[in-house]
């Protein structure tokens, strides 16, 4: 849990009860005593009024609430929309936290506008999860950890091919997600459809290079599309 969450989290438990002890407190949060001292020190100085002290327990000041968050109609469908595509387009672990997400901006909203966000008339079409996104959960991974990953992969020719490559990025184009990556096989850039993806295994991590990163992919297929030319598979 970040620290930001924890706090946030911290400041719930005191606004459900009366009076809360750190070793509660610790057990809720799974960080030790000392660290919920720290918070509460800190949230003190950032100007919530906490009463109480170290072995008695902590309550919050009467009348203190968390300001509520504030949205526009249409921040608020723009949220729904992104939410649903992902519920919809994504692998089942990103549709999971898209819930999550809007499960938790809900949680805190005020009453109007909560029930605005259910009557969002913008609707995606109910997919399978991941019907669209083959492999996209170890592709995310593989990016956020820098590991290459080794493709068994067919192009539109139906050709099948095995690669190793860097992955640097996902884009979704409506209805296929695409992997831009750095082919160690080609030496160059390519971008791969996950639909053609047969298999992504996870390999051995790398460290970002010169010449290799997806600002150099991105000049690189500008530098092509200048020429009329696309990017390879």
């Amino acid at each position: 849990m970040r620290r930001a969450e924890r706090l946030f989290q911290l400041v719930q438990l005191l606004r459900n009860k009366r009076l809360v002890t750190a070793a509660t407190i610790a057990e809720a949060l799974e960080v030790s005593e000392r660290t919920v001292y720290r918070d509460v020190r800190d949230l003190t100085l950032s100007g919530v009024p906490i009463r109480g002290e170290a072995g008695v327990g902590y309550a919050l000041g009467q009348g203190f609430d968390l300001p509520p968050l504030m949205f526009t109609p249409d921040e608020l469908e723009a949220l729904v929309l992104g939410v649903r595509v992902v519920q919809g387009y994504a692998d089942p672990a990103l549709a999971r936290a898209a819930d999550s997400v809007l499960a938790k901006v809900q949680l805190v909203l005020p009453a109007a506008l909560r029930e605005g966000m259910g009557r969002s008339k913008l609707l995606v079409p109910n997919v399978r999860p991941g019907h669209f996104a083959p492999h996209l959960g170890a592709l995310r991974e593989a990016i956020r950890d820098h590991r290459r990953v080794k493709l068994q992969y067919a192009d539109g020719k139906s050709q099948a091919s095995s690669r190793s490559v860097r992955p640097l990025a996902l884009a979704f184009w409506g209805k296929i997600w695409s992997l831009a990556a750095w082919c160690e096989l080609r030496k160059d850039f390519r971008s791969f459809r996950l639909d053609r993806i047969q298999t992504a295994a996870l390999g051995t991590a790398f460290e970002p290079e010169a010449g290799k990163t997806l600002d150099d992919f991105v000049d690189a297929i500008t530098r092509r599309a200048a020429h009329g030319k696309s990017t390879p598979v």
